[in-house]
């Protein structure tokens, strides 16, 4: 992942998800919350992990210990979650037209507030702001922030249309869910660094386009791992230069400077390094402007497909690659489900 999401430490992150039930109505007031050693086993951490959980939700006046009971649902949540929620519908989770539609201009304002000023800019607390809405309302809809980005990720991965059948041929199909993915990329520099896959999320849109691409490969006689391998390398493709691409855009926000003036600046130091002798491979290039990372895509994507048409090309005359039989790495089975 970019450097620019920093996870919320793990204590936040479960504090989040009870909070959530708790403000929800899944956990109502008097009833036990998981105890410091369930919170433990449950979630895989340390007992001064899980002491941490319950200290915020305590300061937050979310729960209480209670003599004989252990630690409860506070009185004061039924006023946290009729402030959380002015005219409150539903708990979290339950159905309604109302409802979603909330859950939409949440995620779409999210989206926003990430493609105008960057992840770090996008908090619950500056969210709310921008939607009018309490502080804690948002925790109705997402347990935490983590969770928000993941379902930013799957929005604006299902605005992205896919055709049922697209063009002829397997190389065309793969061209083109490259070329929508970089596209969508470019249009939300900071959806590269929420993409993980080593951790992939099971949610709908991002795996319609993992469904959608292995079905591209459909008629190949090309073995599934093998076919999952090159769905997961394709879309890590495309992420690796969107990540220089969402780079280039955080520097040039952070100082003012674009990248042709930036290579402008460079200009003396690099004739001077080539003009010395010591590369002459480089100083025969005559081109000194900043590179295009639009032509490198293209490069790129070229060059991969060119090298998977081998081993299509092997795999239909029987000829092992070495590849064909090659099974995925550790982490390639749960890549599934990633986009």
């Amino acid at each position: 992942m970019s450097s620019e999401l920093q996870p919320e430490p793990p204590y936040r992150v479960i504090a989040a998800e009870i909070r959530g039930r708790i403000l929800g109505g899944d956990l109502r007031p008097g009833e036990r919350v998981p105890s410091i050693r369930a919170v433990a086993q449950r979630w895989g951490v340390a007992i001064a992990t899980a002491t941490k959980v319950l200290a915020v939700l305590r300061d937050e006046g979310l729960v209480e210990a209670k003599v004989g009971s252990g630690t409860v649902v506070s009185a004061q949540a039924v006023r946290r979650r009729a402030a959380a929620s002015p005219g409150a519908g539903p708990a979290r989770g339950a159905e309604g037209p109302d409802q979603e539609q909330l859950r939409l201009r949440i995620l779409r304002t999210a989206v926003d507030l990430a493609d105008s000023d960057g992840l770090q800019s996008l908090t619950m607390r500056r969210l709310a702001a921008r939607l009018d809405l309490g502080p804690m309302a948002l925790y109705r809809y997402v347990a935490g922030k983590e969770e928000l980005l993941v379902q930013m990720a799957d929005l604006v991965f299902g605005d992205l249309s896919l055709p049922d059948d697209g063009p002829p041929g397997w190389r065309a199909k793969l061209e083109l869910i490259a070329r929508e993915q970089w596209r969508l990329c470019r249009r939300h520099l900071w959806l590269p660094a929420v993409v993980s896959f080593t951790r992939p999320v099971l949610v709908p849109h991002m795996m319609a386009h993992t469904e959608w691409t292995l079905s591209a490969l459909d008629g190949l006689g090309l073995p599934m791992d093998v076919r999952l391998q090159e769905t997961l390398t394709l879309h890590a493709f495309v992420v690796s230069v969107a990540l220089s691409k969402a780079d280039e855009d955080r520097a040039e926000r952070n100082t003012g400077m674009t990248l042709n003036r930036w290579s402008d600046s460079q200009r003396s130091r690099r004739r001077e390094l080539l003009e010395s002798g010591e590369f002459p491979r480089l100083a025969a290039f005559s081109e000194d402007t900043a590179p295009d990372l639009d032509l490198l895509f293209e490069y790129g994507l070229a060059r991969h497909l060119d090298g998977f048409a081998v081993l299509v090309e092997h795999q239909g005359t029987g000829t092992s690659t070495g590849a064909d039989t090659g099974t995925p790495g550790a982490g390639a089975g749960a890549g599934a489900g990633e986009a």
